[in-house]
């Protein structure tokens, strides 16, 4: 097995690498390493969520030098004694007395004074004068240093942090966190349709054979990465702000020519989408739309949407709609983190429904 393969085979999900975190993060320092926008930077929400007595703090080591961090200031005892402290940034939380959690970003792209300074933090916990509250959490992330973006660690400062592979969200992985995180429905449609938007290009040998991600070796203004795809979101959003030449380059703009392009025609089979008004006043007759794309876009809408004062309207209308689609909404209520499970679940009409087709719940793995 050459290294390649074993950082392939022991990579985390983003999921993994915070659970780590948040059971070792007080006693070693772990970094993140990963390919470039693929959500290492969001983590710090969720240790929030997992850790809900930390305040969190967020260090981003690209914009900073070191008098953002901690500035020497003279303490005179008497006019004979004098000493110098340093004091912190409050962003850095070390002025709290609780626990905190502090991510390091990019820290891979710190100027050496500052990796310097926060060197310290990383593993004495200590930063000038101020010692963190002992369950305080440190950590940090970098991208690949084969990237060629410059986030190379010295060999002394690898060996004193735990060093991990995160690897890139799968399509259905993404889907699952977009929909609820309120991703537009479109989008998610296309990722369902596109999984190699989620490839790493440490798996294509000639960057043509993907157009649409990050590749070293060819020079992209722009290029798909789940965090682009969330600055996509965002934009389709405010579609009806513009027409479509405007949408068109701002889409190119934030996830690539390619990228841009194939999305629109995603985004034009929105009008054959019945409103969710009509679903919920006339589910026997609301529109189906005619493409399994739309028709999967009406699915992760709907999972992203619905509410229990008309979750019965839709287990009508849900019938009407091919098997695969009726399959892809039962995966979607069964994942570990949609937000509303609970109430799908506990409703009578869809424990029957379930019960009648359980095999459906299988049917949306791929």
């Amino acid at each position: 097995m050459t290294m390649n393969q074993a950082h392939h085979m022991y990579s985390l999900s983003l999921d993994e690498g915070v659970t780590l975190v948040g059971a070792i993060g007080h006693k070693r320092t772990v970094l993140f390493q990963g390919d470039i926008g693929n959500g290492k930077s969001s983590t710090l929400s969720e240790l929030g969520k997992l850790k809900p007595t930390h305040r969190t703090f967020y260090v981003d080591c690209t914009s900073l030098d070191l008098g953002d961090i901690m500035i020497p200031m003279i303490m005179e005892i008497d006019e004979n004694s004098k000493f110098v402290r340093y004091v912190t940034n409050e962003e850095l939380g070390l002025h709290t007395n609780g626990p905190v959690i502090i991510m390091i970003d990019e820290f891979g792209k710190a100027n050496p004074s500052v990796k310097l300074a926060l060197l310290r933090l990383i593993l004495e916990r200590k930063i000038g004068s101020y010692t963190l509250h002992p369950e305080s959490i440190v950590y940090a992330t970098t991208n690949k240093g084969s990237e060629g973006v410059g986030d190379m660690l010295a060999p002394h400062a690898r060996n004193r942090l735990t060093v991990v592979q995160i690897r890139k969200s799968t399509n259905m992985e993404w889907i699952e966190w977009g929909i609820n995180n309120g991703i537009d429905a479109s989008l998610l449609g296309w990722c369902k349709d596109n999984p190699h938007l989620f490839a790493s290009f440490e798996d294509v040998k000639d960057p043509d054979e993907n157009p649409y991600i990050f590749h070293p070796n060819q020079q992209r203004a722009a290029f798909v990465t789940p965090r682009s795809l969330h600055s996509a979101s965002d934009i389709l959003q405010q579609r009806h702000s513009f027409n479509d030449v405007t949408l068109t380059a701002a889409l190119m703009g934030t996830i690539g020519d390619r990228g841009a392009m194939d999305l629109m025609a995603f985004v034009k089979l929105s009008d054959q989408l019945p409103s969710l008004q009509s679903i919920k006043d006339d589910p026997k007759n609301a529109k189906v739309p005619d493409s399994a794309a739309a028709i999967c876009m009406v699915v992760y809408r709907t999972l992203a949407s619905l509410e229990s004062d008309w979750l019965n309207a839709w287990l009508d209308y849900m019938p009407r709609l091919d098997k695969e689609a009726q399959g892809m909404f039962a995966n979607g209520v069964r994942a570990p983190k949609y937000s509303k499970q609970a109430m799908v679940m506990q409703n009578k009409k869809f424990t029957k429904w379930a019960m009648d087709n359980n095999y459906m719940f299988t049917a949306d793995k791929k």
